[in-house]
């Protein structure tokens, strides 16, 4: 079986990566011939990779010009806030009903989670962003739909071109740890109606972080 990705799904990721870590920054005109060169292949499945990002949302393209990487508003931020609350209050509730041998090994991978986000709290942050991602990632897939699974990696991918790096202080991450601990408390107790309230104040939490109106 040949797992060898495609010259389109090479030019997809680099060109993903390089919008999501803001290379290419919001605003910003970027030509079919410049992601070529960079990905070392023909402008076909540059521009077949380009037709999947605006579907995403991330590009607007423009015949002949290129693609204009589409800048990061205050509603897609509210918008993107709102629906984690929805997906993640959802899945959380349905996790903290599992049966207890189910919460038991669920607990246990959200603690080693916890355990390395606790580790890299002042020493290497995206080191700390992956294992928050997997945290969450965890709960929902417990929740055992595949749909909200597929949702929440497009939520995460988009937050993660919300994120200035400066808001990632010391002190948030700390706040983050805790909140992270209380649904996986919430989880642990088999407490719906508080999986879902933590699930809200973590939320409420990235929203104003991010700059969010409430």
């Amino acid at each position: 079986m040949n797992t060898t990705p495609s010259a389109t799904d090479r030019a997809y990721e680099y060109t993903k990566d390089a919008i999501l870590t803001r290379r290419y920054g919001g605003g910003d005109l970027v030509s079919e011939g410049d992601i070529a060169a960079g990905v070392g292949v023909s402008r076909t499945p540059v521009r077949e990779a380009l037709l999947r990002l605006q579907a995403e949302g991330l590009v607007r393209l423009f015949p002949k010009r290129g693609a204009l990487i589409v800048p990061v508003s205050q509603q897609e931020i509210d918008d993107v806030i709102e629906t984690r609350r929805l997906v993640e209050g959802f899945t959380t509730e349905r996790a903290a009903g599992l049966a207890e041998a189910e919460r038991v090994a669920l607990v246990d991978a959200l603690g080693s989670y916890l355990d390395v986000m606790r580790a890299h709290v002042a020493t290497d942050k995206r080191a700390f962003v992956v294992a928050d991602r997997e945290f969450h990632r965890a709960i929902i897939r417990a929740a055992g739909n595949q749909v909200l699974i597929d949702l929440y990696e497009t939520l995460r991918d988009r937050q993660l071109r919300m994120m200035e790096e400066g808001a990632r202080t010391v002190e948030r991450l700390r706040a983050n740890i805790d909140e992270h601990a209380a649904i996986m408390d919430a989880i642990r107790d088999g407490d719906g109606p508080a999986a879902r309230e933590a699930v809200r104040v973590h939320m409420d939490a990235a929203g104003a972080m991010l700059g969010a109106r409430r």
